[in-house]
């Protein structure tokens, strides 16, 4: 097997492999969530998907409307797939073949204010999705399904290969199709975004004007690459069986970017087995 180093801090992976590893009362990551005044609202996907991926984003942005404090709407995509660079205001979702690096998918919010989601993107890895078993239209699904719920400040339920399917697609599988099936949110998932988004903002970070201005960010938060493990940042958590991992790259006065990375399941065993001796795995 062969996968590039990812440059994790050791003492990192040491302290944080014991992530959460069962579903809890609270899934969300952190006080992260998009600014607004009014419940609902609604977060626009840009579609920059092939045709094989389009049916996925529908159904994904059906699933997530059907919460009761938000809805999304998919509209023209703007950026180019294989750069997905980010809009304001707005989720982009991209698949491109990004490489044998090890991810299924990613997920990325830029955070402004210490709290505040003011942009996004999605990555599903086609080097990977056109090969069995991550071809399936579950593996597809699940992936999709999961990483756009992380741009809303979700966080996962559960964080092991080897527990039973709870019935979300915010819950790490090996088997999406289950049963009962992964490819989907559930009540949880709801019932934890009306959490999330309980209170009004007194401000907004949802454009309903596409614009490519980065606002109150410093201008690197929109300049740099983030296509990998080095652009990524810290490492903040680690799954114990390896499969999910969240880096954050810190540009002070509460202005982040977040990455949410989903593994391939030979990474992460890899990752799992080495991580707990604070070692990585090299290419």
């Amino acid at each position: 097997m062969s996968h590039r180093r990812l440059l994790i801090p050791v003492l990192a992976v040491c302290a944080l492999v014991a992530f959460a590893t069962a579903a809890t009362a609270n899934h969300s990551w952190g006080p992260y969530h998009w600014a607004r005044q009014s419940n609902p609202f609604t977060v626009k996907l840009g579609d920059n998907c092939s045709s094989t991926w389009d049916p996925y984003l529908a159904e994904a942005s059906s699933d997530w409307s059907a919460s009761s404090v938000l809805n999304t709407t998919i509209v023209t995509g703007g950026t180019r797939p294989k750069n997905c660079r980010p809009t304001d205001g707005r989720v982009e979702v991209c698949n491109a073949r990004y490489g044998n690096n090890g991810w299924l998918g990613i997920a990325q919010i830029w955070i402004t204010g210490g709290e505040h989601i003011t942009q996004g993107i999605v990555k599903l890895n086609d080097t990977y999705h056109d090969t069995s078993p991550y071809n399936q239209p579950a593996w597809r699904r699940t992936v999709m399904c999961q990483e756009i719920g992380h741009t809303f400040g979700l966080d996962h339920q559960d964080e092991n290969f080897n527990n039973g399917n709870l019935g979300s697609c915010m819950d790490y599988t090996s088997d999406p199709d289950g049963p009962p099936s992964n490819e989907h949110p559930n009540s949880h998932d709801y019932a934890q975004l009306e959490a999330i988004y309980a209170h009004l903002d007194s401000t907004t970070t949802v454009k309903s004007i596409v614009t490519r201005a980065q606002g109150d960010m410093p201008p690197a938060m929109g300049e740099i690459d983030f296509a990998g493990p080095a652009q990524w940042g810290k490492l903040v958590a680690l799954s114990r069986d390896g499969g999910q991992a969240v880096f954050e790259l810190d540009f002070g006065h509460g202005n982040r970017v977040v990455t949410f990375v989903t593994w391939n399941e030979d990474v992460a065993r890899e990752l799992a087995s080495w991580g707990e001796r604070g070692q990585l795995f090299e290419k």
